[in-house]
């Protein structure tokens, strides 16, 4: 291997010596900008055939340039390289001679950057929708078998209301829904091409920025040269959208490690998604969920790394801004297996609807719904308020659970109440009322699905 003092540099001639080796091993970046290598090569193949249409280089020696980057391998992890741009300059020198030297007329490694980033980022955020709808789907395949199963809903961590299992599963589509529309828009910013702006001002050379932005895919160019070399919000704006979907799913491990609990017994947890005790023989612990929770605070991390690492920036390239990628890269790696580990969690669940089903009929979760009845029967609502109150202390009193009262008792308590209440004292009953959308009435509920369906089907 060469000593990291001989290899090729992209810079020097204004330099009598070169860097120290302390600063090399300080600010060198294959060991990590590595996951570059293919944008790199395909911006370089675009790059030569854009010089060759402004007749900097030959069509001949474009081909050349083109065929022998395409014959560059991988590099291997102990190469002798500042980053991926000077390992794959080099090995196009070893291979096209001189022609390699005209490559990078006019282009800057500011742009070359920015350009390779979107490039890999543009992909990642096509990987992460496909297994982000993958959870999507999950969660409907779940929802569907459980459209009219009640369970206890819960504000404060207390039971507050009935609503069906399929319904507090949508609540988690409808989350990853609004997710999945945020990575699409960070790709549309992430998706404008940057090459023909130089180090800031611009590139000397007639090159067809357009004609390059539609050969690599990208929905237009960039406006300005040095907002190009300045620019890391598209990064941020994936880094946002990475840190509120692991956040929602950090929520749905929580909810999901406690209704898998012995104090809840909700939830019974594939063997696949859980892990055992080297000591305790009976345990089965929810791992997976606690990783998913537990890497929420990592791409947390990244976001905050590099937002603060652009807060202070003068314009236009500082090399502060080598720092982008490491978080950005931490923050796909977490997220894309999160998202992977989640949907096997989801596929590999099975709901237990006994514990829920009397959480929500033990609890007085049916007290909105016997006031609505009696504010439906022309008793103000806060009036109705105040007399489901007192039934609901009365009965805390004597220890009397909802489904203990007849009819002719509820009235015997309250003339307002009708015998006829007393069917809401079940849990189900009261549910059948929410019909508006976004309810939790079984119907409601089965329509929503279908609907939820149809938008996933036209996602990409």
């Amino acid at each position: 291997m060469k000593d990291k003092t001989e290899t090729m540099k992209l810079w020097g001639g204004r330099f009598e010596s070169g860097p120290s080796e302390v600063f090399q091993r300080f600010s060198w970046s294959l060991h990590f900008d590595r996951r570059l290598f293919g944008a790199d090569i395909r911006g370089s193949q675009a790059y030569a055939r854009a010089l060759a249409r402004v007749g900097i280089l030959q069509d001949e020696e474009a081909r050349a340039i083109c065929d022998a980057l395409a014959s560059i391998p991988e590099p291997p992890a102990d190469a002798p390289d500042e980053d991926i741009h000077t390992y794959v300059i080099r090995l196009l020198k070893e291979k096209a001679g001189g022609l390699a030297d005209k490559i990078h007329t006019g282009r800057s490694r500011n742009e070359q950057v920015s350009l390779d980033t979107r490039l890999w980022l543009r992909d990642e955020i096509d990987r992460t929708t496909a297994l982000l709808r993958g959870l999507m789907s999950a969660l409907l395949d779940f929802a569907a078998k459980h459209t009219d199963t009640v369970v206890a809903g819960y504000t404060h961590v207390r039971r507050a209301q009935p609503v069906t299992w399929g319904h507090y599963l949508l609540a988690y589509f409808e989350m990853f829904a609004r997710d999945h529309e945020r990575f699409q828009q960070a790709r549309t910013r992430v998706n404008r091409m940057p090459l023909g702006s130089g180090a800031l001002a611009g590139s000397g050379f007639p090159v067809d920025r357009e004609g390059i932005a539609t050969e690599l895919g990208f929905d237009g160019v960039t406006n300005n040269s040095m907002d190009v070399t300045a620019d890391r919000d598209w990064a941020l704006d994936y880094l946002s959208a990475a840190s509120v979907c692991m956040m929602h799913m950090s929520r749905l491990a929580e909810d999901w490690i406690l209704y898998s609990s012995d104090e809840f017994g909700w939830l019974e947890l594939g063997d696949g998604v859980t892990s055992g005790s080297s000591l305790m023989p009976q345990k089965k612990n929810p791992d997976s969920l606690e990783l998913i929770r537990g890497k929420c605070g990592r791409v947390f991390g990244a976001y905050t790394a590099l937002f603060t690492t652009m807060k202070g920036l003068p314009m236009t390239y500082n090399r502060d801004m080598q720092e982008d990628k490491e978080p950005l890269f931490e923050a796909v790696d977490q997220l894309t297996m999160t998202l992977e580990m989640a949907r096997g969690v989801v596929e590999t669940t099975s709901l237990k609807a006994g514990p829920p089903q009397a959480a929500a009929e033990e609890g007085w979760l049916v007290a909105t719904d016997l006031a609505e009845a009696l504010s439906r029967a022309g008793v103000p609502f806060h009036q109705a308020h105040q007399v489901v109150g007192r039934l609901v202390l009365d009965s805390v009193k004597q220890g009397k659970k909802p489904g203990e009262w007849t009819g002719e008792e509820l009235h015997a308590f309250d003339a307002r109440f009708t015998p006829q209440m007393a069917a809401l004292m079940n849990p189900a009953e009261g549910m059948k009322t929410r019909i508006a959308r976004g309810g939790t009435a079984p119907e409601t509920v089965r329509a929503a699905l279908a609907e939820a369906r149809r938008r996933l089907e036209t996602m990409s």
